[in-house]
């Protein structure tokens, strides 16, 4: 009984990942939105910011979304906020 217990956990998890998934859009609305936001950050966030932001690119060129998304999420918080805000606030001024 604790087997099959285990068991449905495990598959559970399984099915759970693909929500885990990075969206396709990261590689273009993170740049994009990471370059607006270091316009108005202080020169040293920005530099850090932008330059997280371009190896996140590279990483996209490469096929590696997941990974980028990490470079665009710790350049967002170079910045002092995080990716989710930066991007909600570029789509809906777009």
């Amino acid at each position: 009984m604790i087997n099959r217990a285990l068991i449905a956990i495990a598959i559970a998890a399984g099915f759970s990942a693909p929500a885990l998934a990075v969206d396709a859009s990261v590689c273009v609305t993170s740049p994009a939105a990471i370059r607006n936001a270091a316009t108005t950050a202080q020169p040293e966030q920005a530099k850090k910011a932008l330059r997280l932001a371009a190896v996140g690119e590279k990483l996209c060129d490469a096929g590696g979304r997941s990974e980028a998304n990490k470079k665009f999420a710790a350049a967002a918080k170079a910045l002092g906020t995080d990716l989710a805000a930066l991007t909600t606030t570029t789509a809906s001024v777009q």
